[in-house]
């Protein structure tokens, strides 16, 4: 894991010297994703920039150095992520290549890419990568640049235009070293990331700025200058010259694959392919040149892969857990069972709402743009325990997308067919009878009336249920419905001053996979939008930051494949999700160890706000403030605020959306 940076000048305006100086300084803003080794790398020629900052993981030695440069001299590349196949492919090279008795400098998976990439050409080569990646490819015969993010999204990769220079780098920080930045905050990327919490691919929260999206490959010759003018960020097919960027593999095509050939054999079958394979996936992202370990919360999925890594480990492996006094926050008891059970070497630290709230400070420059997940705090520092004893880690990450996890793919479909029949105007009306009665009032009632209420409808925070299914009520497709249920603020336009939404996967039916069922498309969207820009953009940043590398061994392309060939009902079953990830997971772990109601990775926003944070809540929410900036309406967020402080409604989410943009800027402004 690493981090790069640099840049193309298509004017050619800046001297060797000068180049190496300034992708120096870009390199240096990554310190933190590798403190490890550095370097720099100019192209004589033409004025391309390369720097790479390195975490070492395999070949601690120097022949492991980049940016490195091809056997044949011809490719120039800076690499960040792993390549889990890299010895099999190295095996496959040696015994293939077009020149008998390869030489290897060394053991680096970045030489085996190279080498690759040589020998099959790019596209093919890439093809061929198992693992997590971001790279820059700088072809010295074709005179081009290549820029390639792998499968899933998990390694990030900003570039963009800073008049006729290309710049690109693994975070945004290293971009604004560059003496031609001068982008502007977008405004349009501000309301979609008052939507979502996070500002989604393409875009970022800069004019002119884009994330490269997963899965795609982008191509730009010297030979055809450009100043970024017109360019459409949107993935395509191929575009036959390169201006925009191509898609190589979409979880679309995977999951309309998958649709098409089913999974054919019973639930056993099933059960033993998906161990067979987990197997295997987890076994190869054990390999590394320095210790390893795993993040444990007990649930599903970081269970089942601490399972798979322990079963194939001769030593225990070292598992990490956070744990909170709030029982409703604290899993570290249920990870500190299964890890006893496993015979892990465990490791859980008890957190106090101080030491959580020490964190808020640094996440502005942690995350380099507005990033509102509060669990964001939490895996922050279970990242940095990890780092007191290893330098990888895996996680469980992405069974919740792939297998059928999130409460909403239970809820969606059976509150659409419960509303979808009504007429419209019967549910509007429905929707501003339940908005009539304040929360605190519909839960003053249930409590009232809990004494002759059946069970089932007996809910805390009823109010707060009554008024969110309001807001679906008058939705009038299915899909409008899943956008209201995964959206902050529900109509960001009326908070922005000048912004508007563009378009994204979420929002552009063009892009969605042909599913028939309308969980499976709630699935689907959320691999494509909420995984990458949420979930592995929080964890990436989370650990990198403490120059800890995570693995998500579910991501691996053939896992997503292969979830995508099994039918709904061996995901959902009895009132279960996840079933399937479950009955492998029993072959490890009891039943009785696992069982349990889901619970997120958070921390108290809410109570945090009324109380500790309050003082410094009410400094960035600031009326007079909020104006002179220039970016929200105050009054609809001064009033959300009014009504959480007197306990009429909790607002958390849509009060640390505007704090964590309040406090990105402030950071911004003090440089």
């Amino acid at each position: 894991m690493c981090g790069i940076a640099g840049f193309l000048d298509f004017q050619c305006a800046v001297d060797e010297a000068k180049a190496q100086s300034i992708v120096r300084s870009m390199a240096d803003r990554l310190y933190h994703r590798g403190p490890d080794d550095s370097g720099v790398w100019c192209d004589a020629g033409v004025t391309v920039a390369l720097a790479h900052r390195r975490l070492s993981i395999h070949d601690l030695n120097p022949s492991g150095h980049q940016p490195m440069i091809s056997a044949s001299s011809r490719y120039v590349i800076i690499f960040n992520g792993e390549i889990y196949n890299f010895q099999t492919l190295r095996e496959e090279l040696t015994h293939g290549s077009k020149e008998e008795g390869m030489q290897w400098r060394g053991h680096s998976d970045t030489e085996v890419m190279l080498a690759a990439i040589d020998q099959w050409g790019l596209d093919k080569a890439v093809q061929r990568f198992d693992g997590m990646f971001a790279f820059a490819l700088w072809d010295r015969k074709k005179r081009q640049l290549h820029l390639v993010r792998d499968r899933m999204g998990e390694k990030p990769l900003y570039y963009g235009w800073l008049d006729t220079t290309l710049v690109f780098a693994s975070e945004l920080a290293a971009l604004k070293v560059h003496p031609g930045w001068c982008a502007q905050i977008n405004r349009d990327s501000l309301a979609l990331y008052m939507r979502h919490n996070y500002v989604p691919a393409p875009y970022s929260i800069y004019s002119g700025i884009y994330k490269l999206s997963a899965g795609c490959r982008l191509t730009i010759s010297i030979d055809h200058p450009t100043s970024g003018v017109g360019f459409c960020p949107h993935p395509v097919v191929d575009d036959g010259v390169g201006f925009s960027p191509v898609s190589y593999w979409s979880a679309r095509s995977a999951v309309e694959a998958g649709e098409a050939r089913p999974f054919t054999g019973n639930e056993s079958e099933a059960t033993k392919s998906l161990d067979t394979l987990l197997r295997g996936v987890v076994k190869r992202q054990m390999s590394a040149d320095v210790p390893l370990g795993a993040f444990l919360s007990g649930g599903i999925d970081s269970s089942l892969i601490v399972a798979l890594m322990q079963s194939q480990s001769m030593e225990p492996v070292k598992t990490f857990t956070i744990g909170f006094n709030e029982a409703e926050y604290n899993e570290a008891i249920h990870a500190k069972r299964v890890a006893d059970h496993l015979g892990t070497d465990h490791t859980e630290l008890y957190v106090s709402p101080q030491q959580a709230m020490a964190v808020i400070p640094q996440l502005p420059a942690l995350y380099s743009e507005p990033f509102s997940d509060s669990s964001q705090i939490p895996t922050f520092l279970v990242s940095q325990m990890a780092k007191q004893a290893v330098t990888v880690s895996l996680s469980g990450d992405g069974g919740d997308e792939l297998f059928a996890g999130y409460n909403r793919y239970f809820w969606g479909r059976a509150i659409w067919k419960r509303i979808g029949w009504m007429p419209l105007w019967v549910r509007h009306a429905v929707a501003r009878l339940l908005k009539v009665v304040p929360p605190q009032n519909w839960d003053f009632l249930f409590k009232l009336l809990s004494f002759v209420l059946p069970s089932r409808l007996q809910q805390r925070q009823a109010g707060d249920k009554l008024h969110k299914l309001a807001e679906i009520l008058d939705v009038a497709t299915p899909e409008a419905m899943y956008l209201r249920l995964v959206s902050h603020w529900k109509d960001p336009a009326s908070i922005i001053l000048g912004g508007g939404e563009p378009r994204t996967v979420l929002t552009d039916a063009s892009q969605w996979a042909e599913l028939p069922d309308f969980t499976q498309r709630m699935m689907f969207l959320d691999m494509v939008s909420y995984l990458p820009d949420d979930i592995l953009v929080k964890v990436d940043r989370a650990s990198m930051g403490v120059s800890l590398e995570s693995r998500v061994p579910m991501l691996d392309h053939r896992v997503v494949e292969f979830a995508a060939t099994i039918p709904l009902s061996m995901k959902i079953r009895g009132g279960e999700s996840k079933w399937l990830l479950r009955q492998v997971l029993y072959q490890y772990v009891p039943k009785a160890l696992i069982e349990r109601p889901k619970m997120g990775f958070g921390v108290p926003i809410d109570h945090w706000l009324r109380g500790p944070l309050r003082d410094w809540a009410e400094a960035l929410l600031n009326e007079q403030r909020l104006r002179d900036e220039g970016f929200f309406n105050p009054e609809p967020i001064r009033n959300i605020w009014a009504e959480h402080l007197g306990g009429r409604h909790n607002w958390q989410y849509y009060l640390w959306d505007v704090l964590m943009f309040q406090a990105w800027l402030e950071n911004e402004k003090n440089g």
